[in-house]
């Protein structure tokens, strides 16, 4: 597992059939912003629910593993910088993330983001399967992750541009529909609900969660 990134760079409304069925156009641009490695967990480990917030969404995504430095990268010698593909969920703390524009304060809570279980290599997998979020045992999301508005070639040249990709960054690159806070009525996680997150090809990621300072013995 990826622990420590020198750049966690994620990707939002990049799903083409979540973004129609919201009335949306198609972005030209990717939109982006950052999370930092100390929000970042284990495949199996505890998903910290933190008492500042109860409006905590999943979001499950491809994430993309940077294997070569590169600036100005083309989009034709993208995939040389790719190492392989893993399992996300940017697991969101929706009423920070609204409270302005600017999502960032919603997306860096400490240990919150799961990542792995394992980096699969392009010669292995490539983008086409399906993707999907379960809460205690309840399909929430499911999609191709061959609905990406901007794929990850696309991705690695657009960020490329701006800053260098060293080995270890990872790109997330978005999620589709079937969020909590887009639900009728809207839900979100619970204390001791059990979160799974599979791209099939790749595993999946089987995280609890649990409230600021409680521990699964209490």
């Amino acid at each position: 597992m990826i622990t420590k990134p020198g750049k966690i760079i994620c990707v939002g409304l990049n799903y083409r059939k979540h973004i129609q069925e919201m009335g949306r156009e198609l972005p030209e641009y990717p939109t982006l912003f950052s999370k930092y490695a100390e929000t970042l967990i284990g495949p199996t480990d505890d998903i910290e629910l933190p008492e500042q917030d109860n409006a905590i969404d999943w979001e499950a995504e491809l994430a993309v593993i940077i294997g070569k430095s590169g600036r100005h990268i083309t989009e034709r010698d993208a995939a040389d910088h790719i190492a392989g593909y893993s399992v996300c969920n940017d697991v969101s703390m929706r009423t920070w993330q609204f409270r302005t524009k600017e999502w960032l304060q919603g997306k860096n809570w400490e240990n919150s983001t799961p990542l792995g279980p394992v980096l699969v290599t392009t010669d292995e997998w490539t983008p086409g399967s399906t993707i999907t979020t379960r809460v205690d045992g309840e399909l929430m999301q499911e999609a191709s992750t061959g609905d990406l508005v901007h794929g990850p070639e696309f991705l690695v040249s657009y960020i490329s541009t701006m800053i260098t990709l060293h080995p270890g960054d990872v790109i997330i690159t978005g999620t589709p529909g079937g969020v909590g806070h887009a639900r009728q009525p809207q839900r979100y996680l619970g204390d001791g609900q059990v979160l799974e997150t599979s791209i099939e090809g790749i595993g999946t990621l089987r995280n609890r969660a649990v409230a600021a300072g409680r521990t699964l013995a209490e």
